[in-house]
């Protein structure tokens, strides 16, 4: 079964959920590591997108709606955040531009623009301890499960268990990128805020493919 319009409204909807949600943990992960505003910043965003996906065409193909998931977060999140988030939305939406229904290989495609969008923005690689221990496993579970004939629901459910593995194990890495780089050891025992912000977003993904809660 493709995904739609429909499944692309239903994924925004439940990152906003979801983000709001976990905004406390996010918060005190990044205090532990960072400025300490991700979970605030993320839900600004998402709430302004939300509001914003209301107004937009309802006949509006995917690549649409994550477009404008990705000017709103460059737009109103704060920090990294907006410009990572917002390149790898806008990347994506490029990714699956002229689509009305998405299959695997199209769902691979936007995951792994989604990746390669953060890369050029941020710089970082597997190992940095980013939000790219999560995209990066996320982006080739995604692709093994599409090359074993995977359903689209069940490429994303790779993708999402990837991802959450993945910004686990940025727990004992010693950062070299952004904020966290400064503490240096310091920084070993912390998870990765945006790791985990990805993470969520992926399952939300998965959650709307399959309708779950």
């Amino acid at each position: 079964m493709t995904l739609g319009r429909a499944w692309a409204r239903d994924w925004v909807g439940r990152s906003a959920r979801v983000i709001a949600e976990q905004r406390t943990r996010l918060i005190s992960l990044d205090r532990e590591i960072g400025d300490g505003d991700h979970g605030e910043n993320m839900e600004r965003g998402f709430q302004a997108v939300v509001v914003k996906l209301a107004d937009l065409d309802p006949d509006a193909a995917p690549a649409e709606v994550l477009k404008l998931v990705a000017t709103t977060l460059i737009s109103t999140v704060g920090g990294a955040s907006g410009p990572l988030y917002g390149t790898a939305y806008l990347k994506a939406s490029g990714a699956i531009a002229g689509l009305e229904e998405l299959d695997g290989t199209a769902l691979v495609a936007l995951l792994g623009a989604a990746r390669d969008g953060v890369v050029l923005r941020g710089k970082a690689e597997v190992g940095d301890k980013t939000m790219i221990d999560a995209w990066t496993p996320a982006v080739e579970a995604a692709g093994q499960a599409q090359a074993e004939g995977r359903s689209e629901a069940q490429i994303l459910d790779a993708a999402a268990a990837a991802a959450e593995s993945g910004s686990a194990s940025t727990d004992p890495l010693v950062a070299r990128k952004g904020r966290a780089s400064y503490l240096g050891e310091r920084a070993v025992g912390h998870r990765d805020p945006g790791s985990v912000s990805t993470a969520l977003i992926l399952r939300a993904a998965a959650d709307a493919a399959t309708g779950g809660t």
